[in-house]
């Protein structure tokens, strides 16, 4: 047959080459019995919990063995699960209402993972996986079902598949797996963390359709860098990915020798590079990957965690933690990050049309004073003896930054006159998401210390695009001249105050946008821990005066394809 290339998302880098091998999981189907009493039904759910949970610690240990601390504690994260309130309860108020058990818990795992998928936020929209992993799990046990994982696997092989569960990547025999590719997923789930923790290399999100073009055995090359799957390669193209490989396992090592150093360019200008942490284990993975701080520390997964808002005290206890763990490097928080797309039990929203649009974020905090209050006094209990910086998401205009600096002012009074330890001068910045936002840069920036550019955001209200509709995700294209356009107006407006921009979106780690990032004079880039190492090698490849000829070339583009194309040749020129 003929070579076809396939295209999906760059998930783990690195080259596999060899035969395909088709994954089938498990067929879980629900009976339609006839329910015992809810007592009845509610202690089996228990006991497959239990099960579950002695399952999950077999597996951390296996992970443990083979990758780090923070990789397995996925798996406690699933065992946490297994507890969650939410779930407690949506099983709970099936069975009362005459489910049986295996209905209660597959109806009530499909709510809440449909809940998590809806997330704008990519980091908690790929829980959805995790829970529905959790929820397999104790169905099987229901069910009476072995435990078996890819076990017809008999020859180092790619793994093809609709999608992996974290579990089934956990189980993967590092002896037959040379990598894996996948139909859907995307690069914050759990199994993509997973594989590149375990050096796999993974492509995800190729698309159904793409999975028919994959016969069982068919010789394949598989690139995690470009995202790339060749079925039936010729043998000129073989030749070509061996040489490829080899190169990429020199530079591997090239790159991961300066992880630990700070950002400078080839003449010397510094550039800061953080992280983008959601809770105190990616806190520490971090660190692990060199990361000189951290210039996202999402705080959702403290109010959707539970039925009720987290307290003061504990909120003061888990950022501290994340402060600790940080080690004197600056702690970027943002402030409540929710809406409509994501929310939490205790909040009423109603209905809306476009929840992107509407009731969200700062709209919430400046709504919900003691929310918003109890948060801000947790940060600033918690930021003493520590570098923390606050930030307000979704800032569109000048009276919104103004209220919100208002309710800090009368909460740093309220632990003034309560005799509470704070910090009393944490810089306080915004993220640009919005094209308002910069259109109004050189006056926000007057009255804030710093800018964050949300380019997720910012590159889907710019470009009218919703990158969750699967129809216009294509047109969802943060290369676009019109971005990068903003990008440099938001980040020109800020210099001019004597202030900085950083930028916490998924552009901050593309490789095909530092160069231009650079050139543009972005002052600090927050991305995910793995990609980090990557990052500070291309930046001391660039000197100031080749970053702004890129970045003024990109800017002379009419066209995202036309970017795409031009930083093609640039990273080939940088060796990247």
């Amino acid at each position: 047959m003929s070579e076809r290339k396939l295209q999906g998302i760059a998930a783990s880098e690195g080259i596999a080459i060899g035969p395909a091998f088709r994954y089938q999981p498990l067929h879980l189907e629900v009976p339609q019995r006839k329910a015992a009493s809810p007592e009845e039904e509610l202690a089996r759910f228990e006991a497959a919990s239990e099960q579950a949970r002695e399952e999950l610690a077999t597996l951390r240990d296996l992970v443990l063995e083979r990758a780090d601390e923070e990789s397995a504690a996925i798996f406690d994260a699933h065992a946490m699960m297994l507890s969650d309130p939410m779930l407690q309860d949506e099983v709970k108020k099936r069975v009362e209402a005459g489910r049986n058990i295996e209905q209660a818990v597959s109806e009530a795992v499909k709510d809440i993972a449909a809940q998590l998928s809806a997330m704008e936020d990519e980091y908690f929209a790929a829980r959805a996986l995790d829970v529905q992993d959790v929820g397999r799990r104790v169905l099987r046990i229901l069910l009476g079902l072995p435990d078996t994982s890819l076990d017809k696997l008999s020859q180092p092989s790619i793994i093809v598949a609709q999608d992996l569960t974290p579990s089934d990547t956990a189980r993967l025999d590092p002896q037959l797996t040379l990598g894996f590719c996948t139909a859907v997923g995307g690069l914050t789930s759990h199994t993509a963390i997973l594989a590149r923790t375990l050096g796999l290399p993974a492509v995800v999100g190729l698309g159904v359709e793409a999975l028919d073009q994959i016969p069982d055995g068919a010789t394949l090359v598989l690139d995690g860098s470009e995202g790339v799957v060749i079925v039936d390669p010729r043998q000129s193209t073989v030749k070509r990915y061996e040489k490829a490989r080899e190169r990429q396992k020199a530079r591997l090592a090239e790159v991961q020798a300066v992880a630990g150093e700070d950002a400078y360019t080839a003449d010397g200008r510094r550039v800061e590079i953080g992280a983008n942490v959601g809770d105190l284990d990616s806190a520490r993975e971090a660190v692990q990957f060199g990361a000189e701080g951290i210039g996202l520390l999402r705080t959702e997964f403290l109010y959707l965690q539970d039925t009720r808002p987290p307290s003061e005290e504990k909120q003061v206890g888990v950022y501290r933690a994340i402060f600790e763990a940080m080690e004197g490097r600056p702690v970027i928080v943002r402030t409540l990050d929710i809406g409509g797309d994501k929310p939490p039990s205790y909040l009423e929203f109603a209905d809306e049309l476009n929840p992107f649009l509407g009731w969200r974020a700062i709209r919430i905090c400046l709504d919900d004073l003691p929310l918003f209050k109890t948060q801000l006094r947790a940060i600033l209990r918690a930021a003493v003896g520590h570098r923390v910086l606050i930030m307000y998401p979704m800032i569109s205009g000048l009276d919104e930054l103004r209220q919100a600096n208002a309710v800090l002012d009368e909460v740093r009074a309220e632990l003034e006159s309560e005799g509470l330890e704070y910090a009393p001068d944490v810089p306080v910045g915004i993220m640009v998401e919005t094209p308002a936002a910069v259109a109004l840069a050189d006056v926000l920036a007057k009255e804030c210390d710093f800018f964050s550019l949300g380019t997720n955001d910012l590159t889907q209200y710019t470009l009218a695009v919703d990158r969750t509709n699967e129809r216009v995700a294509k047109l969802f294209q943060p290369l676009h001249p019109a971005v990068l356009r903003l990008i440099k107006q938001t980040i020109d407006a800020s210099h001019a105050e004597g202030k900085w921009t950083g930028m916490c979106g998924e552009l901050a780690g593309m490789k095909k946008a530092i160069p231009i990032l650079v050139g543009l004079g972005l002052d600090e880039f927050s991305m995910v821990p793995r990609a980090i190492p990557e990052a500070k090698w291309l930046i001391r490849q660039l000197t100031s005066d080749r970053a702004a000829e890129i970045a003024e070339q990109a800017l002379s583009l009419g066209t995202a394809a036309e970017v795409e194309a031009y930083m093609h040749q640039i990273l080939e020129e940088l060796g990247g």
